[in-house]
């Protein structure tokens, strides 16, 4: 089927880097998490030295990527240039926001066309918007675990609430399992139908494809740009 064209303004560069940052971030996390819990001889200073300062950067880049969001514009969906904040194209939009149930369908091989409006799935949106609270989780079961940390006083609360620090570590360990997931899931969504988005987003290469008028709710015509840059 046809498809929305791959405009750069769906991805403004200081999102991209933040991506970017997110990607390599918990790359690091993912791998120094695994060294720690199956120490490696020689390994685990190292790996303690780079997890916690992944941990701090993932957590840094999380919280300026949201602030970003309310002062940086991009597309509201594929197919357009035209931009608005960030922070509107988050929960579903009115565009798709009636189209759960079609994404869905389309996900699970159940139906051979998706909806062609607004900016990503609503499946899509509803798990990247679960990623910055998981992060946020993460990190505050971090620095429970964390020595220079783990005796302060909300660190000690946050411990007993769960009842003390080797629960707290099974958390922070099945975590990390949940990032993983989601990396297979997020990488199945964003290319499902086709690498496109993926290309743009890593590459900052445009793609040709349907135009799209966000005010007006409709296909208006088609780009041939066809993969120039």
């Amino acid at each position: 089927m046809a498809h929305l064209a791959h405009y750069k303004e769906a991805h403004p560069l200081p999102f991209v880097i933040t991506h970017w940052v997110n990607l390599c971030a918990m790359i690091c996390l993912i791998i120094t998490g695994f060294l720690i819990h199956f120490p490696v001889p020689l390994t685990m200073g190292i790996a303690r030295g780079i997890h916690i300062f992944c941990g701090i950067v993932i957590f840094i880049n999380c919280i300026v990527r949201i602030i970003l969001a309310f002062f940086v514009k991009s597309a509201p969906t594929g197919g357009t240039r035209k931009v608005v904040k960030d922070y509107k194209t988050w929960l579903p939009q009115k565009d798709n926001r009636h189209q759960g149930p079609q994404w869905v369908k389309y996900y699970l091989f159940m139906k051979k066309d998706h909806p062609l409006s607004a900016k990503l799935g609503v499946p899509q949106k509803l798990s990247y918007l679960l990623i910055p609270i998981l992060i946020i989780l993460m990190f505050i079961t971090g620095l429970c675990l964390w020595t220079p940390t783990a005796s302060s006083g909300f660190c000690q609360w946050c411990l007993g609430l769960v009842g003390g620090a080797m629960s707290m570590r099974v958390i922070h360990y099945f975590g990390m399992y949940v990032f993983i997931i989601f990396m297979f899931i997020h990488v199945y969504l964003a290319n499902v139908e086709g690498t496109e988005p993926t290309k743009l987003m890593f590459f900052r290469k445009e793609h040709g494809g349907l135009v799209y008028d966000p005010d007006k709710h409709v296909i208006v015509g088609e780009d041939t740009l066809d993969g120039k840059e």
